[in-house]
């Protein structure tokens, strides 16, 4: 070696800190990228339909209730009673609610950019418990009742496809816009006959829901008894709000899931009246269940979490060429480090510009296979051996392999990467464990390593 070890290293160690700054705005742009994709999707989903939330049915009995206070005549001294007129409403949670939801999903595409929509057909069905004089103990008869109604909160009711019918015992209603509760938001709501609540009676219902939405469906499970399931032909998804599925199978195909809940565990009475009391009802509409549509890991995720491993990897092949310099005293020029490393880094703005129209696995596939067969090129020249250049491109075509099953993988990336510096770590170790170092300083020739496989297995 005609150079200093130290001063090599060091000239290595800057152009991996210069390459940083190529590698710093392609992630910028991923991330523009990125930013410009969630507004078309969030355009799709304006002009369409947002993401869904289904809450109730809720029975809702309004009232009038005379209320009689007794005041003093300052003139005549005399108690004389005055009248007057409460209104308020009545609210019953179902005592069985169940929904069984069938949900297909489409892609809608403007310009290179796809958002995906689901279709839910839902049938939901149970009944209310209606108690004895509506539950009121003391002064039944100073209660005034009018037309009760059943409201459903949906949270965007512009996601409705089909003519909503409410079936009633043997009753046929229509439902109309407008869920009548301010806390409950948008949604629907259904006129039923009056009840004289002098006795406890059971109402059934049942009525069809086919609902478009964007991004997630969730479910608030209103019943003192709730059974929800749900099936899909989305084969990635992630269940999402305060309750995770009793069961469920994922398969290529799609996912069927179920879920359970009472009282007991949803809290939904207390919940409820505390939203009537304080008129506060986040708690009470955020106690949902339901599952995402949203594609876990996408292309810009993948693109972003394989630049955020580009140092390493551009680490990994500056060390395989240093390698072959000590090992086969051949000399690099660090301009030739340089370019290997521009291609490296060219690598993350073809595969984000490619992901965009391909997929992310063909364009990683097709990205990778250009810079392999570049940089082997390259390399065969550059080490004046094709053997010796096939070998390097054949190694780096093995760490862009590990690299895809780093970001491929959702739980284990962390174990496969650490497993992977350790193997490197040994490869190196085992290459360079008869190397002499001090003979790759100046004052002593370095001597070439004469790799033996046959002396390394005596």
């Amino acid at each position: 070696m005609n150079r200093s070890l130290a001063v090599k290293l060091g000239m290595i160690a800057l152009l991996i800190v210069l390459l940083l700054i190529p590698l710093l705005m392609i992630g910028g742009l991923i991330g523009d990228r990125q930013a410009q994709r969630d507004g078309v999707l969030r355009d799709i989903a304006r002009s369409s339909s947002f993401s869904q939330q289904l809450a109730g049915p809720i029975l809702v009995v309004p009232f009038r209730k005379t209320v009689r206070t007794w005041k003093t005549d300052p003139k005549t001294n005399e108690r004389v009673q005055e009248t007057a007129q409460e209104r308020g409403d009545l609210h019953f949670l179902p005592d069985l609610f169940e929904l069984d939801g069938k949900v297909q999903t489409e892609l809608r595409s403007r310009g290179i950019y796809e958002a995906r929509l689901f279709h839910a057909d839902n049938r939901v069905s149970g009944h209310f418990q209606v108690p004895e004089f509506f539950g009121i103990t003391e002064d039944f008869a100073d209660y005034q009742f009018d037309a009760p109604f059943l409201s459903v909160g949906i949270s965007d009711i512009r996601g409705i496809e089909n003519a909503l019918k409410l079936q009633l015992d043997d009753q046929q209603l229509d439902f109309v816009p407008g869920s009548r509760l301010q806390w409950l938001g948008e949604g629907v709501s259904a006129s039923l006959p009056i009840l004289d609540g002098k006795h406890a009676k059971q109402l059934n219902f049942a009525f069809d829901l086919k609902l478009q939405g964007t991004e997630s469906l969730r479910v608030l499970p209103v019943g003192k008894s709730s059974t929800v399931q749900l099936s899909a032909d989305w084969p990635h998804p992630s269940f999402i709000g305060n309750y995770l599925p009793t069961r469920r199978e994922i398969s290529a195909e799609g996912f069927n899931a179920s879920w359970q809940a009472s009282f007991f565990s949803t809290n939904l009475e207390e919940a409820l009246s505390r939203c009537l009391q304080t008129l506060q009802c986040n708690d009470f509409n955020q106690r949902t269940l339901g599952v995402s549509f949203i594609d876990p890991v996408d292309q810009y995720l993948k693109s972003d979490r394989a630049i955020k491993y580009a140092l390493l990897f551009i680490a990994l092949t500056f060390a395989g060429f240093f390698l072959f310099e000590v090992l086969k005293s051949l000399a690099v020029h660090p301009i030739q480090y340089a370019l290997v490393g521009a291609a490296l880094a060219l690598f993350y703005l073809m595969l984000l510009s490619l992901s965009e129209h391909l997929g992310f696995a063909l364009a990683y596939l097709l990205s990778a296979s250009a810079c392999v067969l570049l940089i082997g090129f390259y390399v065969c020249h550059v080490l004046r051996s094709v053997r010796h250049g096939l070998g390097f491109a054949l190694a780096l075509a093995a760490l862009y392999g590990l690299l895809y099953g780093l970001l491929s993988a959702e739980d284990y990336a962390l174990l496969m990467g650490s497993l992977l510096l350790f193997g490197l770590l040994g490869v190196f170790m085992v290459l360079t464990r008869k190397l002499d170092w001090y003979g790759l300083t100046p004052d002593k020739p370095a001597k070439p390593l004469e790799f033996d496989i046959e002396a390394a297995h005596e």
